[in-house]
């Protein structure tokens, strides 16, 4: 299933914020992860001296990085992988590593992907390299999975009773994207700035990709083939991304006591120098030019030590994992 993916209407999110932070005019290799219609990848190619590395799970990217590949040669290399495979990349130089997480407008606006409620027919929602479909979910989940999906990766007030209504409804027809449109506009009848199927299509598009379990893996082995001195840069356009990503970085760039009794100087390590606690938003402008980047945030931190073991990190995460990795029990 491929998507048309139009160059002029894909406006890559604080750029000019992103390029500062790492430093492209001074040469070396640049990993890509979020590849999609290739703003990044341009801008950092500019410079004759760097090369990029660029992956994307998505397929419909292909016809864009075989342009690329024909006009920058050997300075530019593709794999249509996940995050989780980013350790398959062995290169030395390697400068930074950019996650974009957010959805290009060509992915969204492709509305027989079924990643939007503007969408027609089967719900789809599989940005590549899926096990399974949104169709399957809403098909065979159990009522309690699927509230656990609206309300966790959601936050959906009305979690219970609009995966109560898709089970009963589900019993005598087929449910398509407009079908669980229309249940959640009867059942959240209060007017709200965003559109009242937002939260329920969030959930559904990263429990379908696993994007959580994804960034997770993908962050922790993305530092293991990062050089000490190479800078992580990571955008997110939801809580749930920014709270990991928040904690990833804060977690690991702090020096903590083993014990209040012990000396100062006797501590764990720090892995990450985060210059910046909070995170980096678009301006005014920004907004105002593409108004989909107001939700941004861009973290970044530069690695200091090898070896750290993130047993923390992982374990804080666990909760959401879990309900990734719920079965089809319907």
């Amino acid at each position: 299933m491929n998507a048309t993916i139009n160059l002029e209407k894909h406006f890559p999110v604080l750029l000019k914020e992103l390029v500062s932070i790492i430093s492209p005019l001074y040469g070396g290799t640049f990993i890509d992860c979020t590849f999609g219609a290739g703003g990044y990848s341009k801008k950092i190619l500019e410079n004759k001296t760097n090369n990029i590395i660029a992956i994307d799970r998505d397929n419909s990217v292909n016809s864009i990085a075989t342009k690329f590949k024909s006009k920058y040669k050997e300075r530019f290399e593709f794999y249509n992988i996940k995050f989780s495979e980013i350790d398959q990349i062995q290169k030395d130089n390697i400068k930074a590593i950019i996650f974009d997480l957010g959805y290009s407008l060509n992915q969204i606006s492709d509305l027989n992907r079924g990643l939007s409620f503007k969408s027609k027919g089967k719900l789809d929602m599989r940005m590549g390299l899926n096990d399974f479909s949104c169709d399957e979910v809403i098909s065979k989940m159990s009522q309690q999975s699927l509230f656990k999906i609206f309300k966790y990766f959601g936050d959906e007030k009305y979690a219970k009773p609009i995966s109560k209504k898709i089970v009963q409804l589900r019993e005598n027809k087929k449910i398509e994207t407009e079908n669980l449109v229309q249940i959640i506009e009867e059942i959240k009848k209060k007017k709200s700035g965003k559109n009242k199927s937002t939260k329920i299509f969030q959930a559904l598009r990263i429990f379908v990709n696993k994007e959580i379990t994804e960034l997770i893996n993908g962050l922790i082995k993305a530092y293991n083939i990062l050089p000490i001195g190479g800078v992580m840069a990571v955008v997110t356009f939801h809580s749930i991304e920014d709270k990991i990503v928040k904690f990833f970085f804060k977690e690991y760039s702090e020096i903590k006591n083993a014990s209040r009794y012990l000396p100062k100087n006797i501590s764990s390590k720090k892995y990450f120098n985060l210059i910046n606690k909070k995170p980096i938003i678009p301006c005014r402008t920004e907004v105002k030019f593409n108004p989909p980047s107001r939700s941004a945030k861009l973290r970044f931190a530069y690695k200091l030590e090898n070896g750290c073991d993130f047993k923390k990190f992982l374990k804080y995460f666990d909760y959401l994992k879990e309900i990734e990795n719920l079965n089809f029990d319907a």
